[in-house]
């Protein structure tokens, strides 16, 4: 009787069949615990100041051409609603360039900080809009930066600005939030849909129930947008936060106001012997 050749069974943490089962789902979690904590020591990173912000908000230049094209076409209906649309990105594209200077100043800053342990690195989503602007911000400073994107349904690919090292794909959303928390010493947040709000309030909750202990300055940047957005004073007039809650984050509008606000939090904070 001929022998039958014996292929040598795969090792279970080989086995792609079993990694991506339902069964293995923890297995997935922690090595999204794991690796990242690894990098990150790897790599000296401990305080990272995170940009949230809507991913569908493009630079000021790419609005301009993109309205320029739609300006010398022929004014069909669905041509008035692209311009609509486009001049409507070239309003709201301001926060993407406040977005990037914010990051250059703070990235700038960070690297003459001298005789101290602390090194405040820019991370951001690591997709397209502001979290672009926020990577192109730090590289533009000479800097390195943090990139914690998502496996989406659409495929959010990351931004070219990332530093290479520290370009992160997450699958879960809880352990991307995680990450987005643990190493922070300070949040800017620029408008944005359903998941900056997500990711804002969620940060606001922990502050609030002591779940998160360590001071963070919160800055919401873009009063007008997120006035008519939230109301946080019907919030405290129905009694559902307390008056004191509204002092958990501050409002700017100016890049250099929200620089220096930062800069100081940290220095007082981090800093001073």
């Amino acid at each position: 009787m001929k022998k039958r050749k014996v292929e040598k069974p795969k090792k279970a943490y080989k086995n792609e069949e079993f990694l991506t089962s339902r069964e293995a789902r923890v297995i997935r979690i922690l090595a999204e615990y794991i690796e990242p904590e690894t990098r990150f020591e790897k790599f000296n990173v401990k305080d990272t100041i995170v940009f949230f912000g809507s991913a569908r908000i493009i630079s000021e230049k790419e609005a301009l051409k993109n309205l320029e094209i739609l300006e010398k076409k022929k004014k069909t209906e669905r041509i008035k609603k692209l311009l609509d649309e486009a001049r409507k990105d070239l309003v709201f594209s301001k926060y993407y360039e406040a977005a990037k200077e914010l990051a250059k100043k703070i990235t700038h800053w960070s690297k003459e900080i001298h005789n101290s342990e602390h090194r405040f690195i820019v991370c951001s989503g690591g997709g397209p809009g502001i979290m672009e602007a926020a990577n192109k911000g730090a590289a533009e400073a000479g800097g390195v930066s943090i990139g914690l994107n998502i496996s989406l349904p659409f495929e959010q690919m990351p931004n070219p600005y990332i530093t290479r090292e520290l370009a992160f794909e997450f699958h879960y959303f809880f352990m991307r939030k995680f990450w987005f928390v643990y190493l922070a010493k300070a949040i800017i947040v620029f408008p944005g849909g359903f998941g900056t709000m997500d990711e804002f309030f969620e940060l606001l909750t922990l502050i609030q129930t002591k779940k998160l202990e360590k001071h963070i300055p919160i800055v919401l940047f873009g009063k007008e947008y997120w006035d008519e957005i939230i109301n946080f004073d019907a919030l405290v007039k129905w009694g559902t936060i307390s008056a004191e809650d509204l002092n958990l984050f501050k409002f700017f509008d100016d890049v250099d106001e929200a620089f220096n606000y930062i800069k100081e939090e940290l220095t007082r904070e981090y800093l001073k012997q």
